[in-house]
């Protein structure tokens, strides 16, 4: 009794022995470094990945699956068929690069240029893509030999223009919905991952429900009357107006937003107005962004923000009108999910470094796949252990420790056969 007894422990919920899966998951670590290395030496902008792409691409073909490019300009699905039965289970990773000039002193740092909105510009993994992209590849190949132990489809989501798609195009996991990337075979649930700089090697964070926030762009066009600068009696100053608005919205926020639930936050980021200093302009356009975790509380601000532009504008002789764009909903996990897989992770990392977190006012259109399929979406430490100072996400000196990788791509696997076989 005693022998049958191990023998089932020692199997587990995988099918196979843990040293096996262990053997499997070690081996890979070498590789997905290189291909690390090799996308952050390499990297390219939101809508443009089409090196990376094709890497992608042959990577999953020489594994032996199914392959799908071209989604969503050039996004790569890799599907995988389990030799039983049962549900479709999608693992996600973002592919594009930021407009960023990469100062870390690395043997493989980026030295890419290119021009980005009629600026010269480095571009860099300056978030991490780069990891994501090795972290997915590795998974792909580890659970690539064991096809026999797997009851139901991986779908390996390989996704473009996260950061967002240039002016004018679609793009993102918005685009890829919409062209059916959930479909055929139709997903189950989806889980994605993101590799945290001011997180410490070997330490995964979650959190059930919003984790990370709605984001809203805005745009608002402010008409005042031009005159000479010397005499503003004679016309409508749309600066000044400007001015009443940027410092009018902020009281939406410390005023009306019932911040006790939920974050929230309004940022004018660019303002453009005038031509010279004696010139009063006719018009004035500020672009912002609106961070929200709470679907009511979203509601609310742009309706007060809608009311306090025109108001304002017109109290003060001009006009001015306000539009919205969504570019990522509240990344929103499933707390059903969330509790069945939680476990999961804590056999991965150690229930003591599976860690609860606050939700973030930063976005991720992950949430857009989450709004259609059940996702459970975490943060995973990257930051070297004793390290004093680390550099947030989107800077120049943003930097990645190499070992908390492996964690990432066991972490994958073992949410997969677990959702899969149990």
């Amino acid at each position: 009794m005693k022998k049958v007894l191990v023998l089932i422990l020692a199997i587990g919920a995988f099918g196979f022995s843990q040293s096996q899966l262990q053997n499997d998951i070690s081996n890979i670590e070498k590789k997905v470094i290189e291909w690390r290395r090799y996308f952050h030496q390499n990297p390219e902008l939101s809508n443009r990945e089409y090196k990376t792409a094709e890497k992608i691409a042959e990577h999953l073909r020489d594994l032996g699956l199914e392959v799908e490019t071209g989604i969503a300009k050039t996004g790569v699905v890799g599907i995988l068929k389990g030799e039983n039965p049962g549900k479709v289970v999608a693992l996600r990773a973002d592919i594009d690069a930021l407009p960023v000039t990469e100062r870390n002193n690395l043997p493989f740092k980026s030295e890419v240029v290119t021009e980005f909105l009629g600026t010269k510009t480095g571009v860099m993994h300056a978030c991490g893509h780069d990891t994501h992209i090795a972290i997915l590849m590795g998974v792909a190949e580890v659970m690539s030999k064991h096809k026999d132990k797997i009851n139901g489809t991986i779908k390996f989501i390989f996704q473009p223009a996260e950061e967002g798609p240039p002016p004018g195009e679609e793009g993102g996991a918005r685009l890829m919905v919409k062209e059916g990337v959930l479909e055929n075979p139709k997903v189950d649930a989806i889980f994605g991952l993101h590799i945290n700089s001011e997180t410490p090697v070997g330490i995964i964070r979650y959190k059930t429900g919003g984790i990370m926030a709605s984001v809203e762009r805005f745009v608002i066009n402010v008409k005042g009357k031009q005159t000479h600068g010397s005499q503003p009696w004679s016309g409508v100053d749309p600066i000044l107006i400007s001015a009443k608005i940027i410092d009018g919205l902020q009281t939406i926020i410390s005023r009306e937003a019932k911040l006790t639930n939920e974050a929230a936050v309004i940022t004018v980021g660019k303002i453009t107005a005038g031509t010279r200093f004696n010139i009063i302009p006719e018009s004035a356009e500020m672009i912002g962004t609106v961070r929200t975790l709470d679907p009511q509380m979203r509601s609310l601000i742009e309706r007060r923000m809608t009311e306090m532009v025109t108001t304002l504008a017109k109290a003060y002789g001009g006009e001015a009108e306000i539009t919205f764009q969504n570019n990522a909903a509240i990344t929103y996990n499933d707390p059903d999910l969330v509790e069945k897989m939680l476990p999961s992770l804590q056999k991965v990392a150690g229930e003591e470094n599976v860690q609860l977190t606050k939700a973030t006012t930063g976005g991720e259109d992950f949430s857009f796949f989450q709004e259609v399929v059940p996702g459970f979406y975490f943060f995973l430490g990257g930051m070297a252990s004793g390290t004093q100072e680390s550099y947030p996400h989107h800077t120049p000196d943003f930097y990645i420790d190499e070992s908390g990788l492996i964690l990432g791509v066991e972490s994958f696997v073992r949410l997969t056969m677990d959702y899969l076989n149990n």
